[in-house]
């Protein structure tokens, strides 16, 4: 196990009736004057965000509401609500919703406290010094972004549309709350999105470049068998509340660091990201859904990198879908179409042509490696890393 450092702050008040806490947390970490972001107009059609602003103001706190967040969130979004945030005079950012909208609050917080820098500079390599407190009020089980120290903006307003995360202790939100019942009215494809989400993020970290940590493997595999059995049971029955409790624990858990702990291998984030960063060249590219990306591309990216380590993938089919057969590659083989017949049962795509519903040309796919390699300038994985040719390479085995 290697060396690390886990720092997880967020206060998370989990249950029925949790948002009527919110202007008492918003307190509690200093916010008088807050600006509370959120997305489309769901969140005001169910009434939540007249909810919070009734308690924050039944409180005597100022607030500025700002709707309008998209998946795969803009930074041109992020800057416009900087720019009301100044003015406004906000101490505090409060975003209601799922990742998109908090990641886009994180931005918010960032360029705000840092006026003198665009705040695209910090997903540019600009060092963060200082940013706002932000809260969560979470309404989509998905991102895991109420607990995690990253953030995921799109720069639309370059030639080359990017994609980019940021990891910065910064980005860990003052609290969560966290009632399940606010999931409930999501469309069914939302919700078997965010289920691959947090598989994802999980697979993410246990395919790293570092094994042999035995507890850390021991919770990521609880939370993969968790997962596997909930999601479904909420994507068929979202009024189930165990299904979507679970669910929104598992939201969580899958991306505040605790399923990956000891397995950086040097890199100082623990992880391999490879699909990530493969799915993230989709959605900057054709705006698709985040956690359909992922799906469209893993068992492509475990096939193609599986040789590295073939035990490791037998260990993940026998642990978490109980597979017996005793030759590795047989059972990692296993393991990924019984993940396969997860990600179906969400109603998620399973390769390029479900995601897009066209043939990918080789243009395409040269298209996609260019995003995802930065035009050819990076290398992304530490499971086995990746160039640009093996971007293309595991995108024309997802076709």
């Amino acid at each position: 196990m290697n060396n690390f450092v886990y720092y997880a702050p967020t206060e998370v008040v989990f249950g029925k009736g949790a948002e009527e806490q919110t202007a008492s947390l918003v307190s509690k970490y200093g916010g008088s004057r807050v600006a509370v972001i959120y997305g489309g107009q769901s969140a005001k059609k169910s009434g939540l965000i007249d909810r919070i602003l009734e308690n924050l103001h039944t409180s005597g706190i100022e607030a500025l509401a700002m709707g309008g967040v998209v998946p795969n969130p803009l930074v041109s979004t992020a800057r416009e609500m900087t720019e009301q945030a100044k003015v406004f005079g906000a101490d505090f950012i409060l975003a209601v919703g799922g990742g998109s909208v908090i990641d886009t609050a994180k931005g918010v917080a960032h360029g705000t406290a840092n006026p003198d820098h665009d705040l695209w500079d910090f997903w540019s390599g600009t060092p963060l010094t200082k940013s706002l407190p932000v809260g969560a009020v979470l309404t989509i089980s998905a991102a895991g972004s109420e607990m995690s120290d990253s953030a995921v903006l799109t720069n639309d307003t370059e030639e080359n549309v990017t994609k980019r995360g940021v990891s910065t202790p910064f980005n860990r939100c003052k609290f969560a709350v966290m009632n399940p019942e606010l999931t409930m009215t999501l469309p069914k494809y939302q919700i078997g999105a965010g289920a691959a989400d947090i598989f994802m993020h999980t697979s993410e970290r246990y395919f790293g470049a570092v094994q042999g940590n035995h507890l850390t493997d021991e919770i990521a595999e609880g939370l993969f068998r968790t997962i596997i059995k909930y999601g479904p049971l909420a994507y068929n029955d979202p009024q189930n509340y165990e299904a979507m409790s679970e669910m929104m624990w598992c939201s969580s858990i899958s991306h505040n660091g605790i399923t990956g702990l000891g397995s950086s291998g040097g890199t100082g984030k623990e992880g391999d990201w490879a699909c990530h960063q493969l799915g993230m060249a989709i959605s900057a590219l054709y705006d698709s859904t985040h956690g359909a990306t992922l799906s469209a591309v893993w068992a492509a990216w475990c096939h193609y990198v599986m040789d590295k380590d073939v035990a490791r993938f037998a260990q993940f089919a026998r642990k978490v879908y109980g597979i017996t057969e005793e030759d590795d590659r047989t059972a990692a083989e296993a393991g990924i179409a019984k993940t396969n017949e997860f990600f179906k049962a969400l109603g998620m795509p399973l390769n390029l042509h479900e995601l897009l519903g066209h043939e990918v040309s080789e243009e395409e796919i040269a298209a996609l490696a260019k995003s995802c390699s930065w035009d050819h300038k990076r290398t992304v994985g530490s499971f086995r890393v990746l160039d640009y040719d093996d971007m293309a390479a595991v995108f024309r085995l997802a076709k």
